[in-house]
């Protein structure tokens, strides 16, 4: 069995306005694929992991990790874990 990949991925479409559906056409995937990632149900394969990062012009590390993510709060504000 796989490690779950964390991901930010619905507070990055969100901050950006895309939708799921403008995601997946992008991409070249299902917009059903973009949520189950989102919830953590699918880990993306490395080729969509890097679209989705090249379409959001960010790194893939900021998208997905093999760790939970810090809030974005304790990240914004210093908080520290």
């Amino acid at each position: 069995m796989s490690e779950q990949v964390h991901n930010r991925l619905a507070v990055v479409r969100a901050e950006r306005k895309v939708s799921r559906q403008s995601l997946a056409e992008a991409v070249g995937a299902h917009y059903q694929t973009i949520g189950y990632i989102e919830r953590g149900q699918y880990n993306p394969s490395l080729d969509l992991a890097l679209k989705i990062g090249k379409f959001f012009d960010l790194p893939v590390e900021a998208l997905f990790s093999l760790e939970p993510f810090r809030p974005l709060t304790d990240e914004v504000y210093g908080r520290k874990s």
